[in-house]
């Protein structure tokens, strides 16, 4: 069961790189390793996401507070020219 469970992991999270046939036929060192590195890649994705997550619910506004409410503003913002 954990080989199909392996073989369908591979296929499904690399986006369309693998078929069944060329995973199934695969040598088991590559197979694994190969696992292991999407593995890693999808927990890695997995993370930025959360980071992503609590940074951005950090900086909402407190709206029964407003005053103490602090803009964050982006990196690439330029202030419109005053004319």
């Amino acid at each position: 069961m954990y080989l199909f469970k392996q073989i369908h992991e591979i296929v499904f999270y690399g986006r369309g790189g693998y078929d069944y046939e060329t995973i199934y036929n695969m040598p088991v060192w590559l197979r694994n390793t190969t696992y292991n590195f999407i593995a890693n890649s999808i927990e890695k994705e997995n993370k930025a996401q959360e980071e992503s997550n609590q940074s951005s619910t950090s900086s909402k506004i407190d709206f029964s507070n407003p005053n103490q409410a602090k803009v964050i503003l982006p990196s690439h913002y330029v202030g419109a020219s005053k004319k």
